[in-house]
């Protein structure tokens, strides 16, 4: 007697080739009935004998295809209703039911693919937009849900015939792929001079977009989900041309190999970085550097210099194959902007905005939906940590939260920080999480990020009931959850720190008692000062509606000048010698920081420091970072976030001690002896390496300490000073020595990008308390 099942499947089932896998599995085992897509995943009814629908339900799990993921399968048993074959519907929509099907992300060319571009006798050799169901396209061209062809930017480009043949085609891998196209049917390459001018086109503008590079000059690609800017790698005068126009001085740039061959002749790789760097997510991976005179071919300097890593990654779609085969050498690939802006998305918009950096522009005719940069990644402990979760792995959610956790289903719109943010939307008790957008200190980053909302809460046709946000009260981003303030929502500001430890217990599925060490540059403190050197534990059960106790942190250091401090290490140093040694500091000019000020500088700042005009105090341990990278001489002025603790870091590659300074405790970590040991250090000559690893060591004994002194058994490790890889390994080492459960991250950045989803999880105890 034969039977019907409905089921409905939510997960990664859109995009990935499921209802082709559905058709092909029902056919084969005689079952009747239909798959269709819906706001929430992919719903399918079909009838047969039990026995053949029990190895249905069976095979779903074992045979899935390869990028789909099935969080839930709903099964009802009915009766049956007749069906006589079994089809693939129209996607059905319901004004009653809320939206939740998981958005794919973009996806490197698959094997299949990479073979059809380069085989000369198929019809789509040399086609620079070939996919198909397991790879191209998807989250950078779509509009609206469910995932079907009218709803991407590929909707005005109609199917050839033989395309059509392909889409319809249950046994073709390009069944029911929604950017399938061709060269008669599909997207097209033009270069355009920094005029507009149109200079080849098709394969002919790849050919001369080589050439150009060969010649030294600045190309601006229109990729996948925007602009690259690209340049002969070995070449260090254009490489340093490319630093001058783009106006990024010293920040090291990513590079595009044509092979993985090609990277190891330059880097340590890993089997995970390879099965990272070849993986459908084709991330740019932080790898380590081989000495020179291990290779036979070299970088340009200027790529990352003074830099031990490389941030490298491999063609991930059919144009990028194209180009790197026809090169056969590293090219330089960063996001074509001018530094502070978002990257370009539309041709016209790049020729504005890049013409003073490109010297030609590679283009296409394929509209992006929305922005999607490279992400980068590395390998800590043998275990991916995302820095820049973007290309690959958004919008992705990030967790399925428990009923327990949910309490009840809403929405809840998180608005992240204000350095590298993103944003985040719990919706159907998920968490969905937009693209890395950046710092939202110009005009054009905050319209993408308002976009990125935009984009979110319309994709999910949703308006949050609650908007969670930074504490700081002057970030962009509270301002705008304040300027949306309405009647039927609720404003939530959530300490900095506090969203950092969460989103580290969401990455680590942990559960409080947690103690949180939280180091960054800056975050807005509950009594109004800068934070940034925090332990907070995390209670089962919270005394305050903060939800968390400020149990140790940093001595505090004035910042002379306030924000100016970040971009002048050498006030950071300032601030801490007058702390320790008050006016006497101002008098020790023989140490690098106070060499760089004049005399009617060191005067005013004299005067602000008595007088206590801006100069704010700070527990930051990354400006204490800055500071002791100022004294040590290696930077005064820096000119991107980061970068003279990464100065510091580096100075430690390959050096192997024990020693340390000394470090009092109490309920704050005293730096003051540490610093008076260094300076003697200094004074005798010591290697600023050795200095700089003990430095590293003590900070790391600092949380040691504290953890031993709170008996929380599990300790996680988060914000950007933990993007430092000497001292996030040593501080696991330590404290897994110790006794203690070390975490970290791995698919949320341990920087601001990862404080949306702590943002969310902090609105919802909030809410509970």
């Amino acid at each position: 007697m034969p039977q019907r099942l409905h089921l409905e499947v939510r997960g990664i089932v859109q995009g990935v080739g499921f209802r082709p896998f559905i058709y092909n599995l029902a056919t084969q085992l005689e079952l009747v009935g239909w798959v269709r897509n819906s706001y929430q995943g992919v719903v399918i009814e079909v009838e047969g004998t039990r026995k053949a629908l029990k190895t249905f339900l069976q095979r779903i799990e074992q045979d899935k295809p390869p990028h789909a993921m099935l969080q839930t399968v709903e099964v009802d048993w009915l009766p049956p209703v007749g069906y006589v074959t079994f089809d693939i519907r129209p996607s059905k929509a319901s004004k009653t039911t809320a939206k939740s099907a998981l958005i794919l992300p973009d996806l490197a060319t698959c094997p299949d693919c990479l073979r059809e571009l380069f085989d000369p006798t198929n019809r789509r050799d040399r086609y620079p937009f070939t996919n198909c169901t397991h790879c191209g396209p998807r989250f950078s061209i779509l509009e609206a849900l469910p995932y079907d062809r009218p709803n991407t930017t590929m909707r005005s480009f109609q199917m050839c015939t033989a395309c059509q043949g392909e889409y319809n085609n249950p046994l073709d891998r390009r069944f029911h792929a929604q950017p399938n196209a061709c060269p008669h049917c599909g997207p097209h390459l033009e270069l355009w001079n920094a005029d507009g001018k149109v200079l080849a086109s098709h394969d002919e503008a790849i050919q001369q977009t080589a050439e150009a590079i060969r010649q030294g000059k600045i190309v601006a690609i229109k990729g996948l989900g925007g602009f690259h800017l690209v340049v002969d790698a070995r070449n260090e005068a254009s490489v340093k041309i490319l630093r001058e126009r783009k106006r990024r001085p010293h920040k090291p740039l990513a590079l595009m190999y044509p092979t993985l061959d090609a990277i190891e002749e330059h880097c340590q790789v890993s089997e995970v970085e390879k099965q990272l760097l070849c993986s459908s997510q084709a991330p740019i991976v932080l790898l380590h550097r081989l000495p020179s005179h291990h290779s036979t071919s070299h970088i340009a300097p200027s790529v990352a210099p003074g830099n031990p890593y490389l941030g490298v990654m491999l063609p991930y779609t059919p144009l990028h194959h194209l180009l790197l085969t026809e090169l056969g050498f590293p090219i330089v690939a960063t996001s074509g902007n001018l530094t502070s802006e978002p990257i370009c998305i539309d041709s016209h918009e790049a020729l504005q905005r890049l013409s003073n950096i490109a010297d030609v522009f590679l283009v296409h005719n394929r509209p992006i939906a929305r922005p999607v940069d490279d992400s980068i990644v590395r390998v800590i402990q043998g275990q991916i940590s995302i820095l820049r979760r973007a290309r690959g792995y958004a919008p992705l959610p990030l967790t399925r939260l428990t009923q327990r956790k949910q309490g009840s289903s809403f929405t809840l719109l998180a608005v992240g920080g204000h350095l590298k943010n993103t944003v985040a939307l719990l919706c159907e008790q998920q968490i969905f999480t937009s693209q890395h957008l950046g710092d939202l200190d110009n005009p054009q980053t905050v319209q993408r990020f308002e976009e990125a909302i935009a984009h979110l809460l319309s994709l999910y046709d949703t308006q949050p009931l609650a908007i969670a946000c930074d504490a700081h009260p002057d970030y962009h981003s509270s301002h705008f959850a304040q300027s949306h303030c309405t009647e039927t929502n609720t404003i939530l500001p959530i300490q900095h720190h506090y969203a950092h430890v969460l989103s580290c217990m969401v990455d680590n599925h942990l559960e409080p008692p947690v103690l949180g060490i939280a180091w960054d540059g800056t975050g807005y403190g509950l009594d109004g000062t800068i934070w940034g050197g925090e332990f907070l534990t995390i209670p089962t059960q919270p005394k305050t509606i903060d939800g968390f106790e400020r149990v140790a942190y940093l001595r505090p250091f004035p910042l002379p000048g306030g924000e100016q401090a970040v971009k002048e290490p050498r006030r950071s140093a300032l601030g801490l010698l007058y702390e320790c040694f008050g006016e006497a500091a101002l008098s020790m000019t023989y140490l690098p920081p106070l060499q760089t000020f004049s005399a009617s500088e060191l005067k005013v700042l004299r005067t602000m420091l008595q007088r206590g005009f801006n100069v704010p105090k700070t527990t930051s341990a990354g400006r204490l970072f800055d500071a002791i990278a100022s004294l040590l001489g290696l930077s005064q002025f820096v000119t991107f976030e980061g970068q003279a603790a990464m100065e510091l870091e580096f100075l430690v590659d390959g050096i192997v001690t024990d020693e340390i300074y000394p470090l009092p405790l109490g309920h704050t970590l005293d730096w003051s002896s540490l610093l008076n040991a260094i300076l003697t250090d200094l004074d005798i000559g010591v290697s600023k390496r050795i200095i700089a690893a003990k430095f590293h060591n003590t900070m790391v004994e600092g949380m040691v300490s504290i953890a031993k002194q709170q008996a929380i058994q599990q300790v996680v490790l988060t914000g950007g000073c933990f993007q430092n890889r000497y001292l996030l390994e040593r501080a696991i080492h330590r404290l897994r020595t110790a006794g203690f459960s070390p975490y970290w991250h791995h698919q949320i950045p341990t920087n601001d990008g990862g404080i949306a989803i702590g943002q969310v999880m902090g609105a919802l105890y909030h809410l509970a308390f």
